[in-house]
């Protein structure tokens, strides 16, 4: 109780004593760097319209920075331009530009080093190589920002918001698009990516790299080379996103390698090259998703083991599932295949026969690429009938044994 008695006083000190630092051309604080300087913990930095063309600037205390009708801080190219390295620093309505490119240390817009609670919110960077780059940090808070970079290789580009040996962040509402991946975490936990739209990324709209406990739900994901890659992580929900016409000729909606325990529920696949991939994923549950008009809806390798696959939507996909193993050690039950050909004689919205979602033509394109030339065919068509019938090369047990007559909606 003393203690939170020490505290409320000692915060109501702090908040009398806060000053608020102008700084525009006739004010008398003309650069950000200065008014920095001559600043104290608590106090405002406010930045008003104009052009500031400043780099590395570091935010070493406790400062609130707002920017009045949008001043524009400009890196010209050369200079990374913020770096914050004390806690509880909030950045807010600022355009940042031109950070520029550098091979040997990742430069960014905003970068912030071993921070807590850190606000970014409402701001604009603009072709900034690494937008916003936090690293040994925890407790921020990256919201309603607009990112837009020039990438055009991933060797010459960053990403808009990367994160690095970091915990309990939260990434929403952020527009990003044109970098090397919208959103990267490596040795993040417990954090959560909700609402953003990321698009037209030359790698992934968002990449998961050792990373454990997280969430992303409500996003985006949109013509990206991936939307979203998951590697060598664990326990991430991922829930109500849009993975949307990411394609190409190596584009996943999806992409999935040593993932464990996570579960993928309610989203939206469309028009992707293969809407989920999945190498050494194991024990997830897939439930409630809508496949439609992708390439390949699901392509679970034989590596990919104990993972329930029920009560999702498939709609015109050129391959529902595909696998390159004849066994199969995952289950799918309940689902809507608009290919279904069963009947449901009893009328309880299940179909009577099971359905075999693998066609033979998808085991042979997974071994030859090439052979998708052979994909309308008239002697494909009578091969995927006879394996139907009686499988020799696809899986025997792979079946959804209750077929949905209807969509699940």
């Amino acid at each position: 109780m003393r203690y939170l008695i020490f505290m409320f006083f000692f915060l109501n000190v702090i908040s009398i004593h806060a000053t608020e630092l102008e700084v525009c051309e006739s004010c008398i604080y003309t650069s950000i760097k200065a008014a920095i300087e001559d600043s104290n913990n608590g106090d405002t930095i406010l930045v008003k319209s104009g052009i500031y063309k400043e780099g590395n600037i570091i935010i070493n205390k406790k400062l609130t920075l707002i920017g009045y009708e949008w001043p524009i801080v400009d890196g010209e190219n050369d200079n990374e331009i913020f770096t914050i390295t004390a806690d509880s620093v909030r950045m807010e309505g600022f355009q940042i530009q031109n950070v520029g490119t550098s091979y040997r240390v990742d430069r960014a817009g905003i970068n912030v080093v071993r921070s807590k609670g850190v606000v970014i919110i409402n701001n604009r960077l603009i072709n900034t190589f690494f937008g916003i780059y936090l690293q040994k940090s925890s407790h921020c808070l990256i919201k309603d920002n607009v990112i837009l970079g020039e990438a055009i290789a991933e060797i010459s580009s960053g990403n808009a918001i990367h994160l690095w040996y970091c915990k309990n962040m939260s990434i929403e509402h952020n527009i990003i698009k044109k970098h090397r991946d919208g959103i990267y975490l490596e040795f993040v936990d417990h954090s959560d990516i909700i609402n953003n739209v990321t698009e037209d990324n030359v790698r992934y709209g968002l990449h998961f790299m050792f990373s454990d406990n997280d969430t992303y739900v409500g996003n985006t994901f949109r013509n990206n080379g991936a939307g979203v890659a998951v590697m060598f992580s664990k326990n991430i929900l991922m829930k109500e996103n849009h993975f949307d016409r990411n394609w190409g000729t190596s584009a996943y909606g999806l992409l999935l390698k040593e993932i464990y325990d996570s579960e993928i529920i309610n989203n939206r696949f469309t028009t992707n090259t293969t809407a989920i991939y999945g190498e050494s994923a194991t024990r997830l549950k897939i439930t409630n998703n809508t496949f439609e008009q992708n390439g390949w809806a699901l392509r679970l390798l034989g590596s990919s083991m104990d993972n329930t696959i029920s009560a999702n939507n498939f709609f015109n996909n050129t391959f529902d599932v595909a696998t390159n193993s004849s066994r199969n050690y995952n289950v799918y039950t309940g689902n809507y295949w608009s290919e279904y050909a069963g009947y449901d004689l009893d009328k309880d919205g299940i179909g009577d026969v099971p359905h075999r979602p693998v066609k033979l033509f998808s085991y042979i394109v997974t071994r030859s690429e090439s052979s998708i030339i052979l994909l309308r065919s008239p002697f494909v068509d009578l091969l995927n009938f006879a394996e139907k019938v009686t499988p020799v090369f696809t899986p025997a047990t792979l079946v959804d044994d209750r077929p949905l007559m209807r969509p699940n909606l």
